[in-house]
């Protein structure tokens, strides 16, 4: 699952950081910026203007601007300015580093329906910064039912089947010190090729449910600090029924670290057998603790059997 944005969905969320003005093209509102790889693959998002390779958004900044002024002939800007203005694969234009827009700009962009913004901030800024907010809002995300927790800085997701006790644990976790990212429904996206981020939904922000209590609203009763709206995903902690699996089919040493894959990427999963007496919040907290040290190069597993051999060895 992808995000769409329009023209005017970008306009609202950099409006105040890139100080951008709609100059003109507004028809264009709805034009889409799509992933750069849903039709043109390999099309950068954000770059200086771009006549051979388009960019889904083009960016005119003191050097182009010269380029059409200055270099060209007053024919091959309007073929220019024809062609930027045309081109199906660009949805914005944006006149960076504060410089006035002619008037035959103006013209074509609402000739062509294609928005036309100003900023006042150079345009290596404007690229920087919207790539990095492209890059959010247009990655593959993927929505998984469970409860992601903030435990000792990192993130954890635990799952399981419905009425296993995940929202319970989260409960003890959260009188532990620990903080709540979501509850339910949580949305995962990609923030780079072997990293996951995993936020909640604006609707379900601050809320748990727990049966037999019903909704809490976390951050009232814990205070602010016992939420978060997003995190990097660490590991996940998958809840099983102690008395529906069968006991030969467990490894007790947990020789094999296993993975599970969301959106491509794997991520390690640990899994907690869920039984009368059993602490879960202190074997989360330790399961947390051991991803810690393995992503330190120790393995607990490994020191002891080196251990073990050296006995054997020994006379």
């Amino acid at each position: 699952m992808s995000t769409i944005l329009t023209a005017q969905n970008v306009y609202e969320a950099q409006r105040e950081t890139l100080k951008l003005a709609w100059q003109s093209g507004k028809a264009g509102a709805n034009r889409l910026l799509e992933l750069a790889t849903a039709r043109f693959p390999g099309m950068a998002l954000v770059g200086h203007l771009n006549f051979v390779h388009p960019n889904r958004v083009q960016v005119i900044g003191t050097n182009e601007t010269a380029y059409l002024y200055e270099h060209i002939t007053p024919e091959a800007r309007q073929l220019a300015l024809a062609e930027l203005f045309g081109s199906p694969s660009s949805a914005i234009v944006i006149v960076a580093n504060g410089q006035d827009i002619p008037d035959e700009m103006r013209s074509a962009a609402d000739a062509a329906s294609m928005p036309l913004f100003s900023s006042a901030l150079p345009s290596p800024r404007v690229i920087h910064d919207l790539q990095y907010y492209l890059a959010r809002a247009l990655a593959e995300r993927e929505i998984l039912h469970g409860v992601f927790m903030e435990v000792m800085g990192l993130g954890v997701f635990l799952t399981g089947e419905s009425g296993i006790g995940k929202s319970e644990l989260a409960l003890e976790l959260l009188s532990r010190g620990h903080r709540l990212i979501a509850d339910d429904a949580c949305e995962f996206f990609r923030i780079g090729p072997d990293g996951l981020q995993g936020r909640c939904p604006d609707m379900l922000c601050d809320f748990l449910e727990v049966r037999g209590l019903g909704i809490l609203n976390i951050r009232a009763m814990f205070g602010e600090t016992a939420v978060r709206h997003e995190k990097t995903l660490h590991l996940i902690v998958r809840l099983k029924d102690y008395a529906s699996n069968p006991q030969s089919g467990i490894d007790r040493l947990q020789a094999e670290q296993k993975t599970r894959a969301i959106l491509g990427i794997e991520v390690a999963e640990v899994a907690l057998f869920v039984a009368p007496g059993r602490n879960l919040a202190v074997l989360v907290e330790v399961a947390t603790r051991g991803h810690i040290l393995r992503r330190r190069g120790i393995n607990a597993l490994e020191d002891f059997m080196h251990r073990q051999s050296l006995a054997m060895k020994s006379p």
